[in-house]
């Protein structure tokens, strides 16, 4: 299958996925999001893919976020709807993908592409990655699994001073934290992960299908993902979300009064 915003390369067992749209640096609108979706499905679907590899097209960014423009006169409930149908449609179905994906983050990491990235079930960096959850700023939360995959990873406290602060974190960091599970040089991130990769290759692709329903199940809360897209949702009919969307989309600082 062909698709407009995804390069697919096979070699070995391991597909890589490279959301391919550098000049907005490969930020996620409704395309990509349906398009990653059909894509990560045939490829579970194939039983010749033993393991996935996403990262995102040039050196500046994995994912650098969702598109605001598709999204800034949303009202509530098409904001609620918004996050519901990414969640299915993309988030949740990797990382509940029985197929192991390891996400290469060449770059920026930002908003929905860190919710990305949080879904996977394996995440290097590059040494250059940035990564944060910057919804606050723009007057919304986090609306694809951040508030709950976040904490899951760094703990509460840190992950609640990360949203809160909307500020970027460093590889380095990220790593501290255990955000990532490696950091290496932007010219070995992709051998790393091919190694990583390959290793998993070597094992029983049905066990480790069960592997990670079994790792889930351990944390899967839909309470806290459903509180998460109502409140997502309700943000769309705040003064804050339209002061924070107009402001990003005409290239000021916002100036947030609350309400």
């Amino acid at each position: 299958m062909s698709y407009n915003n995804l390069l697919v390369n096979h070699e070995n067992h391991i597909t890589t996925v490279t959301i391919n749209r550098p000049d907005k640096l490969n930020a996620l609108n409704m395309a990509v999001i349906d398009e990653l979706g059909q894509c990560f499905t045939e490829l579970s679907n194939n039983i010749d893919i033993r393991c996935i590899i996403l990262t995102g097209a040039g050196e500046k960014a994995f994912v650098a976020g969702a598109d605001i423009s598709e999204f800034a006169s949303f009202s509530i409930e098409e904001g609620k709807n918004l996050a519901a149908q990414g969640q299915q449609k993309l988030f949740d179905l990797v990382e509940n993908l029985t197929t192991p994906i390891i996400a290469a983050i060449n770059g920026f990491a930002l908003g929905g592409g860190l919710e990305l990235a949080m879904s996977c079930h394996v995440r290097v960096a590059s040494e250059n990655a940035k990564m944060g959850l910057p919804e606050v700023s723009l007057g919304v939360i986090p609306g694809y699994g951040g508030t709950q995959r976040l904490p899951r990873l760094i703990g509460k406290g840190r992950a609640m001073e990360l949203i809160a602060t909307a500020q970027m974190l460093k590889a380095d960091k990220a790593a501290d934290y255990g955000l990532v599970n490696h950091v290496v040089s932007q010219e070995e991130l992709m051998g790393k992960c091919m190694s990583i990769a390959s290793k998993i290759c070597a094992n029983s692709p049905t066990a480790i299908g069960f592997a990670i329903q079994a790792v889930n199940s351990g944390f899967n809360s839909l309470n806290g993902f459903k509180t998460e897209i109502d409140l997502f949702g309700n943000a769309f009919g705040t003064n804050d979300f339209n002061e924070g969307t107009t402001a990003f989309l005409e290239k000021r600082k916002p100036n947030f009064k609350g309400g």
